[in-house]
């Protein structure tokens, strides 16, 4: 039982690095404080992981993924511009952001759980999961690969820690919108278009933010130009 545990320990760790969930992790550290975001990816690591090893065990077969990934897709490009609107809503207002670590711990745990249950059904890691607890001991396989999962996320999450103690809110929340975006198109043409290959889909995701990130600077121009001119003298006129 320990060799199993210990090779899906490190098949699932291995999977995830690098993975859409990583980025996730990453993602949502850079908002939310780390303890939230950890106990999220923990809940919804035991959850996949018990689906995923139920089906292997019981089943030996798939959940509907193409359906599951579409929806996900979807749901994280809401998400990515939703967080793009909060803040460029905050500039345009020219009020000082609200620490998004403040919000409700609530509602930030629903979220981070929600995104990662979506994200992991129907991800490679969760077939790895399907095919490891076919041959061995279900519960075995579950331990191994919620550790590697939750592991997998703590190192992303100390690399979210790290680099947004040296990054103003704002950059955080356009660089946090901009990652949802192309992870929601990278998702949306895996399920899509399974056989695109693995470098022109992220390549082709990457116009996502991209096309995002100019529509923020084309917004951002047409709103600071009328300021730019300043109000003529009323002296002016008689000099």
């Amino acid at each position: 039982m320990i060799a199993t545990i210990l090779l899906s320990f490190g098949v699932l760790f291995l999977a995830e690095l690098g993975d859409k969930s990583q980025l996730m992790a990453l993602t949502f550290a850079l908002r939310y404080r780390w303890w939230i975001v950890l106990a999220g990816i923990t809940v919804a690591s035991v959850a996949v992981n018990l689906i995923a090893a139920g089906v292997g065990h019981f089943l030996g077969a798939a959940l509907p993924t193409e359906l599951i990934a579409v929806c996900t897709g979807v749901i994280l490009l809401a998400v990515g511009l939703w967080t793009l609107y909060d803040a460029r809503r905050e500039n345009t207002e020219s009020e000082p952001a609200a620490e998004s670590a403040a919000q409700p711990p609530g509602r930030a745990f629903f979220v981070v759980v929600s995104a990662f249950l979506l994200a992991e059904l129907g991800d490679r890691t969760m077939f790895a999961t399907v095919a490891l607890s076919s041959n061995h001991s279900w519960l075995a396989v579950w331990t191994g690969s919620v550790l590697g999962m939750v592991a997998a996320g703590g190192l992303a999450i100390g690399i979210g820690i790290t680099v947004g103690k040296h990054l103003p809110e704002r950059t955080i929340a356009l660089g946090s919108g901009l990652l949802f975006l192309y992870i929601g198109t990278a998702t949306l043409l895996s399920a899509l278009l399974p056989n695109l290959g693995r470098a022109p889909e992220l390549a082709l995701a990457a116009l996502t933010p991209a096309l995002a990130l100019a529509a923020l600077w084309a917004l951002g121009r047409r709103t600071t130009r009328p300021a730019e001119h300043t109000t003529p003298d009323p002296l002016d006129s008689h000099r």
